[in-house]
């Protein structure tokens, strides 16, 4: 091959698209553009180990400098439009780069807060390496830290700073954490496990205004209540970053759209990610999903049909989530079902929350359950038909309802 692929974006995804690229033995020029300082690097730790101080910044990258000899990386650039017809890119710096084929591995941003005070001193979004320097410089002991969002990462956020001695206060609109994610047996039981390290949490609660002159003092919340707050960190969710892909006439719906082989509706350009919305032959609709896993898979596909192979992506969606000695695995998309069964005892902290549809498996949500999560992708993939009664007997391992 002697084509030239471009790659927007220098997130996780377009680290896989370069590595897998080169695992099909792809001879071509290869050029990688991100708007970050970094090279591409892992963004999960961001939130846990690395925010706790227990990751170095070396450990968070993809593959180390060395694995991009001979890529062409520009970083701290952004491709700013996209001429299809010429097949080329044309970046903030004026440089325009011609391309074969074009990869969109965009990623996604934070949603900011729209509240007066939100740009004070000691207010936060986490989303990137930057973003956790400028949080680790406020996080110490006897502060007192306002989280708003009880997602994901506002809960990891929460953690970490709870077990380092700071007075920690959850804000969430909804009347229950991470709503959107986990059904509310799964979210009662982290309620009660950060509320006995000590977090308090403000559910059905909205921030109305963060308050302080040179610095965030407090932050006023819809109750009336006045939390006071040494710094505030806002999680609440991302927004993909598809104004690119738009602006060059790509379809776009909540995502760009992509077939199994993610093919934009440019047959030149794929797109990778966050930014996506691809359709999954598992539950028979489009997703769009927020995951690592989706990322990687992604880039894998796309290198390997760049490469001349036939590969569609059509997997099990899977997450997972670090709060205190907790490990939530997520395989499936709990969306939509109609019976819970709760495997093992949550009152030693090592259960399962599986979610049924019709007597199939979509989802399971595992807590410290390591093989239950294994072996749940399984049943789902499959669609491996079960009665609630076979899946409560933690002594019956899953992989042996798959018939």
């Amino acid at each position: 091959m002697s084509e030239t692929i471009v790659i927007a974006g220098a997130g996780h995804a377009a680290g896989q698209v370069v590595a897998s690229l080169r695992q099909y033995e792809f001879d071509g020029r290869i050029v990688l553009v991100g708007d970050e300082p970094y090279l591409p690097y892992q963004r999960p730790p961001l939130s846990k180990k690395f925010l706790a101080g227990e990751m170095p910044a070396e450990r968070l990258y993809f593959k180390p400098e060395s694995f991009y000899e001979g890529v062409h990386v520009h970083l701290e650039t952004r491709i700013a439009a996209i001429d299809r017809e010429a097949g080329c890119v044309m970046t903030d710096a004026g440089e325009t780069i011609a391309y074969d084929k074009l990869v969109l591995a965009l990623g996604s941003r934070v949603r900011r807060l729209p509240v007066e005070g939100a740009d004070l001193p000691g207010v936060h979004y986490l989303r990137s390496i930057a973003d956790v320097e400028g949080i680790r410089k406020d996080l110490d002991k006897g502060k007192s830290l306002v989280v708003i969002g009880a997602g994901y990462i506002g809960l990891e956020v929460a953690a970490v700073a709870q077990q380092a001695g700071l007075d920690v206060t959850v804000l969430e609109t909804e009347d229950r954490v991470m709503s959107r994610v986990v059904s509310p047996e799964v979210s009662d039981f982290y309620q009660i496990q950060h509320t006995n390290h000590g977090v308090k949490l403000r559910l059905a609660t909205s921030a109305t205004s963060i308050d302080g002159k040179r610095r965030v003092r407090a932050v006023t919340t819809s109750a009336g209540e006045s939390v006071p707050a040494d710094l505030v960190v806002i999680g609440v969710g991302i927004v993909p970053n598809t104004e690119l892909a738009i602006e060059a006439g790509l379809e776009v719906d909540n995502g760009i759209i992509v077939d199994d082989r993610c093919v934009t509706s440019d047959p030149d350009i794929y797109a990778v990610g966050d930014c996506t919305l691809h359709p999954n032959g598992i539950y028979d609709r489009n997703l769009r999903l927020e995951s690592v896993h989706n990322a990687l898979e992604q880039a894998k596909t796309a290198a390997a049909n760049i490469c001349g192979r036939d590969a569609a992506y059509c997997q099990v969606p899977w997450f997972w989530s670090d709060q205190y000695d907790l490990k939530l695995q997520i395989a499936g998309l709990s969306e939509g079902y109609d019976e819970v069964v709760i495997r093992g005892n949550p009152a030693q902290c090592s259960f399962s929350c599986i979610y049924l549809k019709n007597e199939h498996i979509i989802a399971t949500d595992a807590i410290n359950a390591a093989r239950d999560f294994v072996q749940s992708k399984q049943l789902i993939e499959n669609r491996v038909e079960v009665s609630a009664e076979q899946l409560a007997d933690a002594e019956v391992q899953l992989k042996e309802l798959a018939g």
